[in-house]
């Protein structure tokens, strides 16, 4: 979790081009985050693969007036509503965006890499296929996310403590340092647009997010296999928690929207 989703980039900044509110020219680099390329297959009325700028549009003239996202794992299906082939593939991919008004299409991103170690080149072809209109499972309100939140930090760091991470070698040092270096860098999380409460709350579930990725690593003070699997039921609640979070957060927009309309 340290890293952006590319369901929350795509999201993000797809609702934004939607609102007239960003640029394509803007809108394009930030959902490529560190990727090559991105396209979008299956749309209705397209033949083959589409890029961003087109597929984005081909959606608004669709009747799509927002998108969020979906972020499951097994045995916790965040975000979605079905049918069970596009959870499926959600699930195996980790994520998914779903099409708020317009027809009924989620987004499932396949995700190719080829080259050598620091000149990897990234393509993601997100398939477009057919959703059911229903709320996605398990989502909480941003304020539900915000408390939810501030428990599992103090949940987090203890358990960061308890594991003795932050002693246990350069490793983890390491680790620590670029958690503080991304904790304290400015930088716009959310796409314009989007409420202030949704940009802090995603901020703190990165947080929270940064200081699992550390304590999961086995650099810290447990060796046993016995001492590994308490330290991953200890951090499982707050991993769904920063999950939880981060979909309310990247759905914000689509909630607002619908608030006013």
């Amino acid at each position: 979790m340290l890293d952006e989703p590319r369901s929350g980039r795509l999201a993000s900044w797809g609702n934004a081009l939607i609102a007239g509110l960003a640029a394509p020219d803007d809108v394009v680099p930030e959902v490529l985050g560190g990727d090559t390329v991105h396209r979008i297959t299956g749309l209705p009325g397209e033949s083959g693969p589409v890029g961003l700028t087109l597929g984005l549009g081909r959606l608004r003239a669709l009747g799509v007036k927002g998108l969020r996202i979906a972020l499951p794992v097994p045995g916790h299906p965040l975000g979605l509503s079905g049918p069970p082939d596009f959870n499926a593939r959600a699930l195996a991919a980790g994520e998914a965006v779903i099409a708020v008004g317009g027809p009924p299409l989620g987004l499932v991103p396949e995700v190719t890499e080829a080259g050598p170690p620091g000149y990897v080149h990234v393509e993601v072809e997100w398939q477009c296929l057919a959703v059911r209109e229903a709320p996605g499972a398990d989502v909480p309100s941003l304020g539900e996310a915000e408390r939810e939140l501030a428990e599992a930090l103090r949940d987090a760091t203890t358990a960061l403590s308890r594991l003795d991470v932050a002693g246990s070698g350069p490793a983890a040092a390491a680790a620590l340092d670029a958690y503080r270096a991304r904790a304290e860098r400015g930088r716009q999380v959310l796409a314009p647009g989007y409420p202030p409460r949704a940009v802090r709350v995603l901020e703190l579930a990165q947080r929270v997010g940064a200081l699992i990725a550390i304590a999961s690593v086995e650099h810290g003070a447990a060796v046993s296999a016995s001492e590994i699997a308490a330290r991953a039921e200890l951090l499982r609640p707050v991993e769904r928690t920063a999950r939880r979070a981060q979909v309310a957060a990247y759905n914000a927009y689509v909630e607002e929207e619908e608030r006013r309309g």
